[in-house]
């Protein structure tokens, strides 16, 4: 029998890294604690992908990229645009995605040609956030959707777009309100394939003081965490990964990361 690779031996010692943190309930704890206490303070405001605030903790946008290079996805869809970060940053790991299929075919790369986009969708897009977004130069990925994004006329012209594509992820943070996402998640998470996510945001919600929440219509027992617990009594077709969720600890999607698994 040959010897392990080195490789190999790396994998093996980060899963049980992973495997590790998983069980170590302190350290989630302490995680909770300092999600907390940075949330006071606005901590996700703090970051920007490519010139773009991007409203997301740096761990979760890890995440992000090692999810789009795992699935390889060739559609993205996103609910919830503010600012367009996020927009930049999927439109970004699609445009590096087709960079590399390009460099293993033997190809030259045309961005005009690529198959590609990110479909964002917002109940209101500020002219000054569509401006920026439509200047960017990863704009060419990108198609912004203006209206609710459980209005079914909306849903049903998502899914029309979404018939064009083979692999497709999904990604929600608009309304963080239970009745919200749990409508979003029966609209949008039957497009995602064996494989793929459909990823929850700020589920940790449930777990914050109410004083962090102001007056805004979700807050525990009525939030995207509630949602996804209701979806998934439902939907054996998904399951939470909590191994990503052990590896990168710092998230606004605790139990948020939906694999599709059948």
């Amino acid at each position: 029998m040959s010897a392990m690779n080195e490789i190999d031996k790396f994998k093996i010692e980060v899963a049980t890294n992973i495997s590790g943190l998983r069980s170590d309930l302190d350290v989630h704890a302490l995680s909770r604690i300092w999600m907390r206490e940075i949330t006071r303070h606005k901590y996700a405001y703090n970051f920007s992908w490519l010139g773009r605030p991007a409203i997301q903790v740096p761990q979760d946008m890890v995440a992000l990229q090692e999810l789009v290079w795992r699935i390889r996805p060739d559609l993205i869809i996103e609910t919830g645009i503010a600012h367009g970060g996020s927009l930049i940053l999927s439109a970004s790991l699609l445009t590096m995605l087709d960079y590399c299929d390009a460099v293993e075919s033997g190809c030259t790369l045309n961005p005009l040609e690529s198959h590609r986009s990110v479909i964002g969708i917002d109940i209101d897009i500020r002219d000054h956030n569509r401006e920026a977004i439509e200047a960017h130069p990863m704009s060419g990925k990108i198609q912004m959707i203006q209206g609710s994004s459980i209005d079914p006329n909306v849903v049903e012209n998502v899914r029309s777009l979404a018939s064009k594509y083979q692999r497709t992820l999904v990604l929600l943070d608009s309304n963080h309100t239970h009745e919200h996402v749990l409508a979003e998640l029966n609209s949008y998470a039957p497009l995602v394939g064996i494989g793929s996510y459909c990823v929850v945001y700020d589920t940790l919600i449930e777990d914050m003081p109410g004083d962090l929440l102001g007056n805004r219509p979700w807050r525990k027992g009525n939030n995207p965490k509630t949602a996804v617990n209701e979806f998934l009594l439902h939907n054996s077709n998904f399951a939470v990964d909590y191994d990503l969720e052990a590896k990168i600890l710092i998230s606004v999607a605790p139990g948020g990361y939906l694999r599709r698994v059948c």
